[in-house]
């Protein structure tokens, strides 16, 4: 056993086994979440809310980016595969018996399909993509649709980083949320921070889920020049909704 092996886990059993940076870890497992909201979830005073986000911060166990709503709020999002490597490793560096397997990469069967209503301000990208990618790893096992507050044509990009992954969407059309009012969801996630501000209620209190993601597509950039921002999109939704099927497994 590496002398790196025999003090990762007790560092990072120290750093998630504090009980409000656990809480955290827990909350931000749910949902992007800016200060604000941790701090009345938590019940904890704000300063010692923003300590200790400093210290997952530095650990990349958590991140953060600032809101495109309002340019002011920051949000933060757990990095739930190095939480998961990190687990896995100190489990290791005890016994190699205790190292955690992967999950497995697709859901078990359900009783019925979890109903999936992915959000963005266009649905010409990042919700067009969600909706995909869910559809295709999680089979049966979901009913997924997009929509956007702003709806506008299918960038060229999302249609070109989604082929090369196997996936067409050519042909699709972008949709305004409008047409799902009434429609009950099991889950609602937004992918955009100001879609975040104007989603409306669902009938049957689904579990509302938000991922701040940036748009790929900017202002006044090429196809060319925003590509690269469209492809660590899809990698961001590849590394998200593995994780989003292991929630719809056990509900």
């Amino acid at each position: 056993m590496s002398s790196t092996d025999q003090t990762l886990g007790p560092r990072f059993l120290q750093l998630a086994g504090h009980p409000l940076r656990w809480r955290l870890l827990g909350e931000l497992a749910r949902s992007d979440r800016q200060v604000g909201e941790l701090t009345k979830l938590v019940a904890e005073p704000q300063n010692l809310v923003s300590e200790h986000l400093r210290r997952l911060l530095s650990a990349e166990l958590v991140s953060s980016r600032r809101s495109a709503a309002d340019g002011r709020g920051t949000y933060y999002r757990v990095n739930l595969a190095r939480c998961g490597e990190l687990l896995a490793e100190t489990g290791g560096a005890l016994h190699p018996g205790l190292r955690l397997s992967p999950p497995a990469e697709r859901p078990a069967p359900r009783s019925s399909p979890a109903r999936v209503l992915f959000l963005c301000t266009g649905n010409s990208a990042r919700s067009q993509m969600a909706e995909a990618l869910l559809a295709r790893l999680g089979g049966d096992a979901v009913e997924v649709v997009s929509a956007g507050s702003r709806p506008k044509p299918l960038h060229l990009n999302a249609i070109r980083v989604m082929r090369e992954r196997g996936i067409d969407l050519s042909g699709r059309r972008s949709k305004h949320l409008s047409e799902f009012a009434g429609r009950r969801f099991d889950y609602v996630i937004s992918l955009c921070d100001r879609v975040r501000e104007v989603c409306p209620e669902f009938p049957a209190h689904p579990d509302y889920i938000h991922w701040s993601m940036p748009d790929p597509a900017g202002e006044g950039a090429t196809d060319d020049e925003t590509y690269p921002a469209f492809e660590r999109t899809a990698q961001e939704l590849e590394a998200r909704i593995p994780f989003l099927l292991h929630v719809i497994q056990r509900s």
